[in-house]
Formats: C-alpha cells, structure tokens, sequence
C-alpha cells in the first residue's frame, strides 16, 4: 500500500471515529432527551449576559428530563473576592429556603407517612407553650402552606443567640391574623416544623435528615454546617459578623460554609427554614426521585401519594396564592416556573440565589445555582431564573401530545409587574411610634401621657411602643392600659389597671 493510499485510509478511519462519536453522543445528549440543543444554548447566553451585567458573580445550571441529565454547566466565578475563583459543576451553594422544601417539608411527609404526624395536629400539640396569645388552633398544615397567621421573621434587635432562644421568641409571637386567612410566606413557621421534626422523631433535623434522606439516596454533598475539609468548594456570601443583619459588615469575614440566614445562623446553623448546603448533582437525584413517586434506583423514600400529597395545591379555598406542602405552585414566589411550564409544575427559591423547579408532565426539573448576594448582597437573579425556565421550556421539542398539554392550566397568576415598575421600591410608611421618635417626641414633651396597647404594638426595629415610650426623653409616661387578661392577654384573671409611673 503506497504511502497516499495509508494517508486516505487514515482520514476515512479517522471521520468513521469521529461521525460514531458524534452518533453516539447525540444518543447521551439534548436530542436523545427530546430537546432542540441549539434552542437550549440560549441558556447559556442568557446566564453570561447576567455575569456580565454583575446580577451575579457565577452559577451551576443543571436540567433534567426523567432519568435524563440533559445540561450541567458552570458559569462565571465561585468567588470574586479575596481573589477570583472560577465556578465549577460540583461547586456546594448556600441553599437557603431550599432548606424548607428539601429537607423539613419531605421528614415532616415521612413522619406523616409514618403516622407520627398528621397535617391536622395543632401545633401546641408537640410544642404546648406555642398555644398562647390566640396560637392554639394553628395547624402543621398551615405552617406547611405558609397560612397560619405568623410573620415572616422573628425579631433580629437587639441581638440574640441560641436556637431553644428562637423557639422562645416564636413562642411569643402574637398572631397577625387567624389561622387559614391570609398567605404570609413565614421562616417562623418553618423552623418550628424543624423542632417539631426534632421531638417527634427524637432527633435534630439535621440527623433525621441525613439518615432517612441524603444517605439513602446518595446525597453525599448535601448537609447542614458543612466541614472545614469542604470549605474550598464551597461558594462563599457576604462578609458579616457573627450575629448581624444585614451583612456587608465591613472588615468581617465572609461566610463560606457558614448560613447567610440571620436567624439560622444564631441558631447555630441547623433551622428548618435555611441552613442546607448541597450541590446540582443531589438535587437532580432529589428531583428524579420526586418525579419517580419517591423511589430512586430500587431505594425508596416515599409513597407515590405522599408525593402526590406534597406537590398538589394545599392551599385553603379562594386564596390566590396557591402553594403545595411546603413546595411553591402559583404564587408571587414563582416567577423562576418561566413562562411555559404548566401550573401543577412546583418548585422553590433561596434567597442566596438558588431554585429547583420541577414538572410532572414533561418531567423536565431545572436546578439554578449561584451565590448572587457574593460579595456585596447586591445581585439580583429573580428575573433570570424564570427566563432560564422559560428557554428550556421552549428547547422541549418532544413533548406530549397538544391535546394532553391543553389539559394543563398553562397560565398562572399575574403577582404584579415586571421589569423596571416591579424594580420602584415600594413607599416607606412609618407607624406612629416611628414618626413620634423620629420628631424627637416633640409633641409629647411636658405632657402626662397614658398608653392604650398590647404586646404586638411595635416599632420598626422590633422595639415594643411600651419601652420607646417608657424610655423617651421628656415623656412622662403615667398610665398603661392593656388587654383585661394582661399585656400579653395570656393570663387567666382579669388585670386591674393601674397608674404607674417612671421607674417603670
């Protein structure tokens, strides 16, 4: 064979090589999953504009169809101060509020599952003290679904630490409205799922967690207050002191591998509302298994109805924000669904920066990764998110037929606007008690004052109307008139008023 003819045996041995390459990996790629791969490149376009933009330092977008990993990709940085570190596919993320999907509301359906719960236990059953102050009739299924009564937060002023102080100050809340009224999405509400996990099962969430989830489903880099050996992998927040809110503290250390959340972080870092780090790989394993009835690879979790039971709308009848068992559904939560994946879809945000969104019907799931708030809690992804769904959506080119997806509700809720109307902030109001400190109590000066209040009367900052009054320069504070059963209106005998004056 003359040296020519080897050469051009070469080249076509070469090509077959190649074109069986390329065959075989269309078998593993994009189209082999019913996807459109140049439409999916949007995403990737999509995310650096975002980089470029400074809405965020870096992320790890993974999505999924079935058993399928269509997309796993890094992009942009892990970190950008003390020095740029590139973003990496196995790169642990801070998870926030994922916290309360993944790991709370799935023990708590294992408990239920297991009949050591039900949805419709007061939560004064396994936390008596909580059934003060009109608290006595909240359920687990209205802590679940973000409807019992409570506010977003605890107060963050003055400083404390101590997760059995947080169960106190939970404990001492005064309800905002009854039980199933109204819709306030609560981290309240969901660090006391956490300890009632913890006296039920006899184990902090934490433990219960791992040994009845991320062990068994081989979700080895999922945890809570991860290890200093893992600290390199993990992408770091915001520098901020022990105890502060908000964070940007300067000369602080950043945070990395320590919860960004305030009030997990002074429960020392193990809270059912935040406090989980894990990476895109478990939370794909996660979401098969959802997507499978709770089974994964021969282990299974939980019931196909127990799923069923925590994906499907929960919320109580005539609310417009539609929300599942600790899993969000159609609710001003739920921009990062996109435009196109049906209702019935759910999902859940953090507020590091973090989504996973999953749809039974194209068995698509979407995992979204970044730590916009490095360095300077700054970033914004809320618009990205939903336009990374909406584009992966839209590169689904082998979907079910038309006739079984015009069976799905496809158009959710208008929440509000979007784009540069949604970015006004709203006005800031002030109550009396703000604008009265705010006028340095000028018009009180030299006068006997008397107070008409209850505990839930408060400042801005959390201080109660009773001390700034107490304690204002020039106030004579001289009568305090409460509720007939005590300040709190918690005690069982009638109160008599009485004038008291400073020393207070």
């Amino acid at each position: 064979m003359t040296a020519n003819a080897i050469r051009t045996a070469s080249l076509l041995f070469l090509a077959l090589s190649l074109s069986g390459a390329s065959a075989r990996q269309d078998k593993t790629g994009p189209a082999a999953a019913g996807f459109d791969s140049n439409r999916l490149r949007l995403v990737d376009s999509l995310v650096h504009a975002a980089i470029a933009d400074r809405l965020l330092p870096g992320a790890v977008v993974l999505v999924g169809r079935g058993d399928r990993e269509v997309l796993l990709k890094a992009y942009g940085n892990r970190a950008l101060v003390p020095a740029r570190e590139p973003m990496t596919t196995d790169t642990i993320f801070d998870l926030a509020s994922l916290t309360k999907s993944v790991a709370t509301a799935t023990s708590v359906m294992m408990l239920v599952e297991q009949g050591r719960l039900r949805l419709t236990d007061r939560v004064a059953t396994y936390i008596p003290e909580f059934g003060r102050y009109g608290k006595q009739d909240i359920t687990i299924r209205q802590l679940l679904t973000h409807v019992a009564g409570l506010r977003p937060d605890v107060d963050l002023t003055p400083e404390w630490q101590g997760y059995d102080r947080a169960i106190e100050l939970a404990v001492e809340e005064v309800p905002t409205a009854p039980p199933g009224e109204r819709f306030v999405y609560s981290d309240i509400g969901f660090f006391l799922l956490g300890d009632i996990v913890r006296r039920v099962s006899g184990t902090p969430l934490d433990v219960f967690v791992r040994q009845h989830l991320f062990e068994p489903l081989g979700m080895k880099d999922t945890m809570f207050r991860p290890p200093e050996r893992l600290r390199p992998r993990i992408a770091p927040t915001e520098r901020c002191a022990p105890l502060a809110w908000p964070c940007n503290t300067p000369d602080a250390p950043i945070l990395r591998g320590i919860v960004h959340d305030p009030t997990a972080r002074r429960m020392g870092g193990v809270a059912g509302h935040a406090g989980l780090f894990g990476t895109a790989g478990d939370l794909a394993r996660f979401c098969r298994m959802l997507l499978r009835g709770g089974e994964l690879q021969g282990v299974r979790l939980l019931s196909p109805l127990t799923v069923a039971t925590m994906t499907a709308s929960a919320s109580p009848p005539g609310h417009r924000e539609q929300r599942g068992l600790g899993w969000d559904i159609d609710s001003s939560f739920s921009s990062n669904r996109g435009e196109l994946l049906p209702i019935g879809s759910f999902g859940h945000t953090g507020f590091t920066g973090t989504s996973i969104w999953v749809d039974p019907v194209t068995q698509i799931f979407i995992v979204f990764l970044s730590n916009r708030v490095h360095p300077d809690g700054t970033g914004n992804v809320t618009p990205l998110r939903g336009k990374v769904a909406t584009a992966v959506a839209g590169a689904l080119v082998d979907a079910p037929p038309l006739a079984t997806l015009q069976q799905q509700r496809l158009t959710g809720g208008d929440f509000g606007a979007s784009g540069a109307a949604a970015a006004r902030p709203a006005p800031h109001v002030l109550t009396g008690i703000d604008v009265l400190r705010a006028e340095g109590f000028a018009t009180l000066r030299g006068r006997r004052v008397a107070l008409l209040s209850n505990l839930s009367a408060r400042a801005s900052d959390g201080a109660s109307t009773f001390d700034v009054l107490r304690t204002a320069p020039g106030v004579d504070l001289v009568s305090v008139f409460s509720p007939e059963h005590g300040f709190s209106a918690a005690l069982d005998t009638h109160v008599r008023r009485r004038v008291t004056r400073k020393p207070v």
